[in-house]
């Protein structure tokens, strides 16, 4: 475990990890500041502790991280747990809100890794003042870079990561410490009494700072997202054994240096070490941020890979970068898109403190789901008592809303950004999902009942040829169109026909044994159900290789596949609105074929196609 651990510090721990390098400034310059004195410090550093220990220690990774699903987290993992048995009302509001919540991960995240870059090459910028001019170039630099290596994969990079994170954690523990030794009077701050001191002296702007006292915990969420990765046991032994204390010691070390000389206040972080360590300082914190940007795209991977088999999200090109752990996965299309949306937010805001301003709203908003969504598990899944499980989330909701209220006075200074994010997000998430489905019962009025069509083959014997045709259909009990399409126009069918469906389990993953199941129907057909987990991307011409019947040959250089393709026409017809009619015809033209989302060689494929209206 002790290797996936260190794995897991340097994929999973980034976000977090990185937070000293602007939390502690942003809480006492942003939005008119609170007045640097010994009682204001002792009070912002008791209430990062106890944010520490309640929202990650406590809330995420005690109790969020045991709802995960075959080892995948994520708020799309705990909608999956919900399950299935609610009413159709109840149900509806709960998808929209999980929908929201990843929204407004996905929002808000696009902004950890052009904050936490910026905040460490502005290191550079206190050793060097001349500087001042290189930060954003260098800033973009950095992030092409990293988004560049992201084809190479998860395990390749944490092997890389993880003990530079390491080193990091040991350097900011090694740094608070010292400054904690100077000014052991710090350590008062443990008692929550100084945080209730804090609001009780500062009255509006303790609350306004609340907001920023948050960015201590923004990477909460992209833990659990991320879960899939690592799993429970290393990300928890990482967390208590290194991140956690180190975090604890940093943090305290620089309200102490604050104590001794509130001029620190212009960069506690950098200003805290030794003058001469100020540029390998900033190095490594650049290395970090970059480390720690890994933390929200890995978890954007899963979340959208998640979306996709789930149906909330056109098929995009997913490329599974590990052989040994199915949760790694690669999406060049989200990469890009967090690459142009990161690069945007570094020339549009141009440093960490104006950053810090759009920063935290939308996660807090997460988290407050998430909380709702564990509450149902708890009682559906877990069978906890009403009492038990009410009392849990309540507990989490009085700092989940204190940290929304606070956040929500950002919105002007740029917490917009986010929120519209993940406007568009959430609007493209449901589009395409009520999208599908109004295509689909449209589909489904041409649809002929299978029984009734094997029987017509008894008086009206269709010509076979030679060779095996797969058609992929959603539904059991009809016939595929594109089969119907097929006989049509030129009146031959097959010898062997195979209709798959694709069913996407509650499960996370599918064990082998249970993934297929065949059933001969008699006349040369056959149907197959090829069941995959909600993280999995289907591998058909491999599962059907499996298969084994008296005079059936499903070989991969055997089989040709004959795919539906619709052509989306917006119209007047009742359903959705016409501008989202466009959108998803939009979506629909460009989602990634059928055959490259399956695997299907497309030597093997032919192409039927059909114009939907909806």
């Amino acid at each position: 475990m002790a290797g996936t651990a260190l794995a897991a510090l340097g994929i999973v721990f980034g976000d977090i990890g990185t937070s000293p390098l602007y939390a502690m400034r942003a809480i006492f310059l942003s939005g008119g500041g609170v007045p640097i004195s010994e009682t204001n410090v002792l009070g912002v550093v008791s209430l990062i502790f106890w944010a520490l220990v309640l929202v990650i220690s406590i809330k995420y990774v005690a109790v969020v991280m045991r709802a995960d699903n075959d080892g995948e987290g994520g708020i799309l993992a705990l909608l999956v747990l919900v399950g299935p048995k609610t009413r159709a009302g109840r149900r509806n509001l709960i998808v929209l809100m999980a929908l929201f919540g990843t929204a407004l991960l996905l929002g808000d995240g696009m902004i950890t890794p052009a904050i936490s870059v910026l905040s460490a090459v502005e290191g550079f910028q206190v050793a060097v003042p001349a500087l001042d001019r290189a930060v954003v170039p260098v800033a973009i630099a950095i992030l092409i870079g990293l988004f560049f290596i992201q084809s190479r994969g998860t395990g390749s990079v944490g092997k890389v990561f993880g003990p530079l994170m390491l080193v990091w954690f040991f350097v900011i523990g090694g740094l608070g410490f010292a400054e904690v030794v100077r000014e052991p009077s710090i350590l008062r701050a443990v008692s929550p009494v100084y945080a209730i001191e804090f609001f009780a002296h500062n009255s509006g702007r303790g609350f306004l700072a609340l907001g920023s006292v948050f960015l201590v915990v923004t990477g909460g969420e992209a833990l659990y997202a991320d879960m899939g990765h690592f799993g429970r046991g290393p990300i928890a032994l990482s967390w208590v054994a290194v991140a956690f204390p180190a975090l604890l010691l940093n943090y305290a070390g620089q309200g102490a240096a604050l104590i001794a000389d509130p001029a620190v206040i212009e960069n506690p972080f950098y200003l805290v070490g030794p003058e001469w360590a100020l540029i390998p300082l900033a190095v490594l914190a650049t290395a970090a941020t970059v480390i720690a940007s890994q933390a929200l795209i890995t978890g954007a991977f899963s979340l959208t890979a998640q979306a996709i088999q789930l149906g909330y999200s056109p098929r995009l090109r997913i490329e599974h970068t590990s052989d040994s752990v199915a949760g790694q996965v690669y999406v060049p299309t989200v990469n890009w898109l967090l690459l142009a949306a990161c690069v945007g937010l570094v020339i549009g805001f141009g440093s960490s403190e104006r950053l810090a301003a759009a920063y935290g709203v939308a996660v807090t908003t997460t988290m407050l789901i998430t909380t709702v969504l564990l509450f149902l598990v708890a009682r559906r899944r877990w069978d906890w008592p009403l009492w038990q499980a009410g009392a849990v989330a309540a507990g989490f909701l009085v700092f989940d809303f204190a940290f929304l209220g606070a956040n929500l006075l950002k919105v002007v200074d740029g917490g917009w950004f986010p929120l519209a994010v993940a406007a568009m997000i959430f609007t493209a998430m449901t589009t395409w999902s009520t999208g599908k489905s109004h295509v689909n019962a449209n589909l489904d009025t041409i649809g002929i009942p299978l029984d009734e069509f094997l029987r017509g083959f008894v008086d009206h014997p269709a010509t076979r040829v030679t060779g095996t045709a797969v058609y992929l259909h959603r539904q059991a009990l009809t016939v595929p169109p594109p089969l119907l399409t097929n006989l049509r126009m030129s009146h031959v069918l097959a010898e062997n026909v195979v209709i798959v469906r694709i069913v996407t389990d509650e499960r996370a993953r599918v064990p082998a044994f249970g993934r297929s199941r065949l059933k001969a129907l008699g006349h040369g057909f056959y149907s197959v159900e090829l069941r995959y987990g909600f993280f999995e991307q289907p591998d058909v011409p491999r599962e059907l290789a499996t298969l084994k019947s008296p005079g059936l040959n499903l070989a991969p250089e055997s089989v040709n596949y004959i795919l539906g393709v619709e052509r989306v026409i917006p119209s007047e017809k009742p359903g959705m609105a016409r501008w989202r009619e466009e959108l998803f015809a939009m979506m629909h033209r460009n989602a990634a074929p059928a055959a490259l989302y399956f695997r299907i060689p497309a030597e093997s494929v032919i192409e039927v196609g059909r114009e939907v209206e909806i």
